[in-house]
């Protein structure tokens, strides 16, 4: 599962971006998301989560929706903004034995990821992906394997790719 952050806050132009916080609509948003994986029995076994303040509260938000609380591992390598390459590395590393595996980071790395290994599923949720990967979206990719060190570009399906605004009743503002 890869969540890109919520939405996240420019007030203070003099923050470092590693201490930027979410903004009020990143902070409706993490938990419309996390009620979705809750809903669809989505729940990790490990969470990879990038140490940057707004993937934390990104992840906490989302997580008071979950009814299990999955080892949580903040990893300095999901701090990236390359073409996932890190992320990957950093799941064939640390996952081990779990068999879900959500990692919360940043574009452009998680969108690059997700274009990377998916192969099949819906064509209209991959092509939504290829469009655009919003902050607070979720994608979940399956593969037919139980080795992390076996994922590969292109074997994976994609069987959701849901943003914040597919969960909300009302806009988010």
């Amino acid at each position: 599962m890869l969540l890109r952050h919520a939405k996240s806050s420019w007030t203070d132009p003099g923050l470092d971006d590693h201490d930027r916080p979410l903004n009020p609509r990143g902070q409706k948003a993490a938990p419309l998301v996390g009620r979705f994986m809750n809903a669809q029995k989505l729940v990790p076994d490990l969470v990879l989560c990038s140490p940057a303040r707004r993937a934390r509260e990104t992840w906490k938000l989302a997580a008071t929706e979950l009814k299990a609380s999955p080892r949580l591992l903040m990893e300095d390598a999901l701090y990236d903004f390359g073409n996932g390459g890190r992320i990957l590395d950093t799941v064939r590393a640390k996952s081990d034995t779990a068999r879900s595996v959500l990692v919360v980071g940043h574009n452009p790395s998680i969108e690059r990821l997700a274009q990377r290994l998916i192969g099949k599923g819906d064509a209209k949720l991959r092509k939504r992906v290829a469009e655009k990967y919003p902050t607070g979206a979720l994608a979940v990719i399956t593969f037919e394997t139980s080795d992390w060190g076996n994922i590969e570009d292109g074997k994976g399906t994609l069987a959701f790719f849901v943003r914040p605004r597919d969960l909300a009743k009302e806009p988010i503002t």
